[in-house]
């Protein structure tokens, strides 16, 4: 089906780009009657913020409970700048994974306290208190010891309320466990360190409960008791003997830690132990103490470890062993040399749980997991080389392999480069491009814009492709349109066509001179029928998209979960059904967004009135695109094949035989839990890093509800790369889709 005609040559007459001043008019006119205060929180937080703002706007909106359902915007959005403030002024803070900031910084409450706006405030006071502390570990000690003198507030009983808030304890001048952790909770974040409120909701002898602070120190999750300040460092007060023996799992007896978005579980508030809104990870196993094997005492596998090198040569290795919450448990060091080869360090580990086994060899640290069902004892050796890389390594190595393909890519491609035309097999890619304002630290914002035409001879479709090189102007970035490397209706639907994109966006970041965060597709008349076919299937290399009077034929927006996709149409372009088709798709996305609130982001325009061409009034897409940027590592993954079909899509990978037309594949990640659903698919690769995951804890996989996998996924690096460091794995993990029995 074709869907283009000619453009007039008024029509190729250059259109600037609004602004994202214009995309917030627009998006404030447009928005429904009834939109809420969070409406207008998302809207001004991308205004303000950018990129990054919205993406906090959303994830707070996403996961609220519904009691923050009329939450001020004002509350909001001093919540916000505060905490982006403090991500940038505090260097423990910039250095935060983002995930990490988003749960456990963000948030404006930790449990059913009253809202109100305590960040601006709590901020100048803290930073104060923290002003010559170099690590969050020393931050939070100063917090705990300076902060409750300097408010007032200390523990007793006669306060009005467990649940207080920062304000109310403070007007009373008193508070118990939980007002006095809310507090504390809110200092730490105030100045951009991770903090939860953790606790029981009963003690494992039924004597009551109790509540205390866990906080990020830059490594691991740290515990301590709210105006309980102990000089001898973190990990101590008077209730460690009692968490020890909480009991894992259970919503009375485990250990709780407040957590924003879903995390397995919820927190027990006790006094009102109906309410399950808070969501909550159990953290029991941060208190367990490695007691000595006994009657009545845990089970004990037993490890005893040679390290050794490609010459089977023993190495002497510092070890650290730790639990799935990183805490570590026993440390040792391997012989080498003169010791005698039986000489060997012992660990000892609960039977039946994970543990992960640092490895460190002159500043160089590996892992391994470890993990029995079995009492047993046995010599493990452990060669160096089959080590899974640390963090800081595996990404280094990222790093390493994609400056290796980069120079690689630039060398082989050095005469495509040169003609602005890149080739694949029978078909090639022509290219203009134009350039404007200055890039940003990691290049410029690319924009490929597709030209219509189709189904016409050569010189039509060449006049179609110097009109797109004018139609639109972006603020700034590298704007390029290609010229379709055939002539037929479907200039842009083939396979060919896929390839080639992919090569022209990896030359180019290849170069350096593009962000490949920051790509983004758009396509007028047969060129809006590519952007449909297209978005959807190539959406992991997209940073948004927007269809311009086109046609979508025989695709689906199923796989525009993360993608934010514009459609905008004349009111009267009623050749082939396009404007009824536009608004059908419109309504789709809609009922998806609803369904799922963090995805399918989308911006519906129909101009009324108007025809084929909508005078340049669809330039408007262009900042509202701006606003956004590629996630490489989504949290929730829709993948549909469309006819032209792929064996990567994000962090899943299918072998050629299952990229079948039709067939979906979602993935969802909650905590260290990732759940695979598809009826189609019986083997999957998953391309994980620790943006997704924590690679140093175990991790469970699910397929369609029934668990394939828990371990140790070990960090190898992605020899498999494209040139895009920022989306390359670091661990891959291969799982059947089908449940085993030893699980």
């Amino acid at each position: 089906m074709s869907s283009s005609r000619p453009l007039q040559p008024s029509q190729s007459a250059v259109i600037r780009s609004l602004g994202s001043i214009v995309y917030l008019f627009v998006a404030l006119l447009t928005m429904p009657a009834a939109a809420d205060a969070w409406d207008e929180f998302v809207v001004e937080a991308a205004a303000r913020h950018g990129a990054e703002g919205e993406r906090a706007a959303r994830f707070l909106a996403e996961h609220r409970s519904a009691r923050d359902a009329s939450v001020s915007s004002e509350l909001l959005l001093d919540n916000l700048e505060y905490a982006m403030k403090a991500r940038a002024e505090f260097l423990w803070a910039g250095e935060l994974p983002e995930a990490l900031f988003l749960n456990d910084v963000l948030p404006y409450a930790s449990l059913d306290e009253t809202r109100e706006s305590w960040r601006p405030a709590m901020y100048e006071r803290a930073r104060g208190i923290v002003a010559d502390e170099t690590t969050a570990e020393g931050a939070i000690q100063a917090l705990n010891r300076e902060l409750f003198n300097e408010i007032n507030v200390h523990y007793n009983t006669g306060r009005k309320r467990p649940n207080q808030s920062v304000s109310e304890s403070i007007a009373q001048g008193r508070a118990t466990c939980t007002g006095l952790s809310i507090i504390l909770v809110n200092a730490c974040r105030a100045v951009g360190i991770p903090a939860r409120v953790a606790g029981v909701a009963n003690w494992h002898d039924e004597r009551g409960n109790h509540t205390w602070v866990e906080a990020w120190d830059g490594e691991r999750w740290r515990f301590t008791g709210a105006d309980e300040y102990n000089s001898n460092g973190l990990d101590r007060g008077w209730f460690v003997g009692d968490a020890s023996k909480a009991k894992a799992g259970d919503p009375i007896f485990a250990v709780w830690a407040t957590s924003w978005e879903p995390a397995g579980g919820h927190f027990t508030m006790v006094w009102n132990r109906a309410d399950r809104s808070v969501n909550a990870i159990d953290s029991t196993e941060l208190y367990e103490r490695e007691e000595a094997t006994g009657p009545g005492g845990p089970a004990r596998a037993t490890r005893l470890i040679r390290v050794l090198n490609d010459r089977g040569e023993r190495m002497a290795c510092n070890l650290a062993l730790a639990n799935r919450l990183g805490r570590v448990i026993a440390e040792d060091v391997t012989r080498a040399g003169r010791a005698d080869m039986n000489d060997m360090p012992e660990l000892l580990f609960r039977t039946g749980r994970w543990y992960t086994l640092h490895v460190e060899h002159e500043d160089e640290t590996r892992l391994v997991g470890l993990h029995s069902d079995d009492p047993d004892r046995a010599v493990l050796d452990l060669r160096w080389d089959d080590l899974g890389l640390s963090k800081q390594s595996a990404e280094a190595l990222v790093e390493r392999l994609a400056e290796e393909r980069a120079a690689q890519i630039i060398k082989e491609r050095a005469a495509e480069i040169e003609a602005k035309a890149f080739t694949i097999g029978d078909h090639t890619l022509r290219y203009k491009e134009r350039v404007f304002g200055e890039p940003g630290p990691n290049g410029h914002s690319l924009w490929i814009s597709m030209h219509g035409g189709g189904g016409a001879p050569p010189e039509v479709n060449d006049r179609q492709w110097e009109n797109q090189i004018r139609l639109y102007e972006p603020e700034e970035g590298i704007y390029i349109a290609p010229r379709a490397p055939t002539n037929t209706w479907n200039l842009w639907h083939q396979p060919h066509v896929d390839g080639l994109f992919d090569r022209l966006i990896e030359t180019l970041v290849a170069q350096g001179r593009v962000d490949p965060n920051r790509v983004y597709l758009l396509g007028y008349s047969a060129g809006g029928d590519g952007v449909y076919q297209l978005a959807p299937r190539l959406a992991d290399r997209f940073a948004a998209a927007s269809m311009m009077a086109g046609h979508p034929n025989e695709s689906k927006p199923l796989g525009l979960r993360n993608l934010p996709f514009g459609l905008f149409m004349g009111g009267n372009d009623s050749a082939y059904n396009r404007n009824e088709v536009a608004r059908q798709w419109g309504r789709r996305l809609a009922e998806l967004h609803e369904q799922d609130p963090g995805g399918y982001e989308h911006f519906v325009k129909v101009y009324e009135g108007l025809g084929h061409w909508m005078d340049g009034r669809d330039a408007e897409a262009l900042p509202w695109m701006a606003g956004f940027t590629r996630d490489p590592w989504p949290k929730t993954v829709v993948w549909r094949q469309d006819d032209v079909t792929h064996t990567r899509f994000y962090w899943i990978e299918v072998d050629r035989d299952e990229a079948k037309a039709g067939s979906v594949v979602r993935a969802s990640v909650n905590g260290q839990r990732i759940d695979i659903e598809s009826d189609t698919v019986e083997t999957i690769m998953l391309r994980l890093r620790d943006d997704l995951v924590n690679l140093d804890r175990p991790v469970s996989v699910f397929a369609n509800g029934a668990s394939v996998f828990r371990g140790i996924v070990l960090r190898n690096g992605d020899e498999d790369q494209r040139a895009d460091a920022e989306a390359a794995g670091v661990a891959m993990l291969r799982v059947d889709l089908t449940p085993s029995t030893d699980s």
